[in-house]
């Protein structure tokens, strides 16, 4: 029989064990490291790139340098550490860098993390219009907004995370300049269109994204990989194109390929996230489950999806849903629509089952199973011909085999 420990942040692991026969696959992200360890990993993706100049030939001394980290960024403060040194090294004082954090756009509705904020890094705030300036406009000619500090900056050094996200069907916002260093407007057109248009929105949103990068004569691009456990697993420097190539192929360690299985198991990098971060892993379990199977996702979330979830798993038809939400523009009310339209599509007729901080009438009402308790899904689990579980499943793209 096979066992195997799953994390999901309560105060033991959970313990599933399928029976004798049975196909089993367990999937971890990529080992990473921290600390020091991930210090020395950075320096050295900034000081021997694989392609392109070192950081310290795209600065001058008197040069003012503002380093960008875009949302979460794992291993923050090693990684702002290792930037600064190598600037420093390269002879730009310490009273010409800055650091500013620009807040996580968490696709859907905002999850309960908070942006980790390394020491002497300053949050960009993008409620104020005033903390920006205008840049360029786009294609439609729609003028783009960008903090101010990166505007005036003479080297911006862009640092992001390059990761996945399957409700999206594999491109994350996360990471990137724009929207995360632009008005609160802007991140509020940006979900409305994917409420109402879904991945066709994403062109318009890489387009833009570009544009902006060009305009702001980026040449210093960080992408890091995330390992498993808010650990680092790759650091990729370079010219923004020639560092998320490597960065994409880093990543693709979290794109186990995988059998469909009768049952997936899923857990969250952040336990206690919000409902956003459960679609995401509901969207990576479904890519390895059966349309007829069973999603079980164990975490320690505590509050559910918002009233256009709940009008949906009632019956009300969805596009109507999204249009109404839409058509209102409250930006909560089309956030809990864009996660609406990813969750129906992600999920299909596959069965889902909680074990989360959420109550059972809670579950109940949106039309999911309830597992009271660790040993509930331990059962369902035990008499199963075929189980894959994933670890982090939020941050995993899956691909059937």
């Amino acid at each position: 029989m096979s066992a195997f420990n799953l994390d999901y942040g309560a105060a033991e692991p959970l313990v599933l064990e399928a029976p004798p026969g049975a196909a089993v696959v367990d999937c971890h992200g990529p080992e990473g490291i921290a600390g020091s360890d991930a210090r020395r990993l950075v320096a050295a993706a900034l000081a021997r790139p694989a392609h392109g100049p070192p950081l310290a030939a795209h600065v001058v001394p008197g040069d003012r340098v503002v380093v960008a980290l875009a949302g979460d960024v794992p291993q923050a403060a090693e990684v702002v550490s290792a930037v600064t040194e190598g600037l420093a090294a390269a002879g730009v004082v310490g009273a010409d860098i800055s650091i500013l954090h620009g807040p996580p756009l968490h696709e859907g509705r905002p999850t309960q993390r908070p942006g980790r904020l390394p020491p002497g890094a300053a949050a960009f705030d993008p409620t104020l219009d005033t903390a920006t300036s205008y840049l360029a406009a786009d294609q439609a000619a729609r003028p783009l907004y960008l903090a101010r500090a990166l505007v005036d900056a003479d080297v911006v050094v862009a640092v992001g995370a390059r990761g996945w996200n399957a409700a999206l069907g594999g491109r994350s916002l996360e990471g990137e300049l724009w929207p995360t260093f632009s008005r609160l407007d802007c991140r509020r057109a940006l979900a409305l269109s994917l409420a109402r248009r879904g991945r066709h929105a994403l062109p318009d949103w890489k387009a833009a994204m570009e544009e902006v990068v060009w305009q702001l004569g980026v040449c210093a691009s960080l992408r890091l990989v995330a390992g498993r456990g808010d650990t680092l697993a790759a650091a990729c420097f370079g010219l923004p194109d020639e560092a998320t190539r490597l960065a994409r192929a880093e990543a693709e360690a979290w794109c186990p390929r995988v059998a469909p299985a009768e049952i997936t198991v899923a857990s969250l990098a952040d336990p206690a996230a919000g409902f956003a971060a459960v679609t995401m892993a509901v969207a990576a379990a479904a890519r390895v489950t059966r349309p007829t199977g069973t999603v079980c996702i164990a975490c320690r979330v505590a509050e559910g999806p918002g009233i256009i979830f709940e009008r949906w798993r009632q019956g009300a038809p969805l596009d109507r849903l999204v249009h109404e939400a839409a058509a209102l523009g409250d930006p909560a009310l089309v956030a809990d629509a864009l996660e609406t339209r990813l969750f129906a599509r992600a999920l299909g007729d596959r069965r889902l089952v909680l074990l989360a901080d959420l109550d059972e009438t809670t579950v109940e009402e949106l039309g999911f199973g309830h597992a009271a308790d660790p040993e509930a899904v331990a059962r369902l689990v035990h008499r199963a011909e075929s189980l894959v579980v994933l670890h982090e499943a939020d941050r995993m793209l899956p691909h059937p085999a």
